[in-house]
């Protein structure tokens, strides 16, 4: 069965490049971002890992983790992070899963509809829609879900934006409209009517009876 949100993210115990990893665990009271792609060494992931390496210092400002996912072994994680590097001009300093084994992968339902994947001769053609992203909140539950076709690169500045919404609504009456960016005006949620909406966010900007803004709350 698929993923769905608030589900709790599956636990699982899996080497990496930072070494054994079991998730809830190495997860704490972060946020979590796990991303996945078909295989190393293949120039759409390289292109994707580098623009992870270059975001890892907002990540962090955002108190969030980000862990990578690859039918790959560590030892070709670590080789393969040297051109990350060279790429992005910045070092890949995050973990990345070994789950040559698929376990992760199926515990989060990445696979295509057809995931026959020989254990040899493996192709990233064969795991062409493992390329998956999933927000997951420190209370480990799932919050967000993309998935991607392997010929399309993720874009990273929108995951990044997302994570902003998810973590300015989470446990709060608001929600963010479409094209949201931080400091931009937020909808404040049918639970308050226009009074208490008004008391705890300032004045209200009344588009419609259901659609109210207010100022982004710090």
């Amino acid at each position: 069965m698929s993923l769905r949100i608030n589900d709790i993210a599956p636990d699982f115990t899996a080497p990496s490049t930072e070494g054994e990893i079991r998730f809830h665990d190495w997860l704490g009271d972060s946020y979590a971002i796990i991303f996945s792609h078909p295989r190393d060494f293949t120039p759409v992931c390289t292109t994707e890992f580098g623009a992870v390496a270059r975001l890892i210092p907002e990540f962090e400002k955002r108190n969030t983790k980000v862990i990578g996912v690859s039918v790959d072994s560590v030892e070709d994680h670590a080789k393969w992070k040297r051109d990350i590097e060279q790429v992005a001009g910045a070092p890949a300093n995050f973990a990345i899963i070994d789950d040559s084994d698929l376990t992760v992968a199926k515990a989060y339902d990445m696979l295509p509809a057809e995931y026959y994947l020989p254990t040899e001769g493996r192709t990233p053609q064969h795991s062409a829609t493992v390329r998956s992203v999933f927000i997951v909140g420190p209370d480990k539950k799932i919050r967000l879900t993309m998935t991607y076709p392997m010929s399309i690169g993720r874009n990273f500045a929108e995951i990044l934006r997302a994570l902003d919404a998810v973590r300015k609504t989470d446990g709060v009456p608001i929600a963010t409209p479409a094209d949201w960016v931080p400091g931009q005006d937020v909808i404040v949620a049918l639970a308050l009517d226009d009074k208490a909406a008004a008391e705890r966010y300032g004045p209200l900007d009344i588009k419609l009876p259901y659609l109210r803004f207010a100022k982004d709350p710090a």
